[in-house]
């Protein structure tokens, strides 16, 4: 398991869509956006156009684990995107544990067949958000994305375009 990390725009997913290619050529990508307006529309197909037609797509918000577990061995490498979007959508459906959604995640991109590579932001280098949920998903990302970390063999920070090695 590869996580790589950032912040807005840095270079996250091109990052992971090259280490997913150099894996070999059965790929997957698994959009954890739930595409409920226009502009986020219009995200998804700009990732689209990004990853081009090499990679089999998969449009699933919620339940990684067992995309990961009933389709992972048909991929060399799975890329995820994104970790703090699928957070996100843990939050909004009412999941109260996602300490424990995240170790589960690790340990089913472990036990994948395929390389998994998780794409996550890191949100917690800002100012302290104002509301309730918005502190509480910052958290729960900062302390989601410690939990990947610790688990993956290789750990990416992407800056301004540029990728830094923090681990393995």
């Amino acid at each position: 398991m590869i996580l790589v990390g950032g912040g807005s725009r840095s270079g996250k997913t091109g990052f992971a869509l090259a280490a997913a290619r150099r894996r070999g050529t059965r790929l997957a990508y698994v959009a954890t956006a739930e595409l409920l307006d226009d502009e986020m529309r219009q995200r998804a197909e700009a990732h689209r156009k990004e990853r081009g037609s090499g990679f089999a797509t998969f449009e699933e918000p919620r339940e990684i684990r067992a995309l990961l577990s009933q389709r992972g061995a048909e991929f060399d490498a799975v890329v995820v995107d994104c970790v703090t979007l699928w957070i996100s959508n843990l939050l909004h459906a009412g999941r109260e544990d996602l300490r424990a959604e995240g170790a589960a995640l690790a340990e089913s991109a472990l036990a994948c067949a395929a390389e998994v590579i998780l794409v996550t932001n890191e949100v917690g280098c800002g100012i302290v958000p104002e509301n309730d949920l918005a502190r509480r998903f910052r958290d729960e990302a900062g302390w989601m994305n410690q939990t990947l970390a610790e688990r993956a063999a290789e750990v990416y920070w992407l800056v301004f375009g540029c990728a830094l090695k923090v681990k393995g």
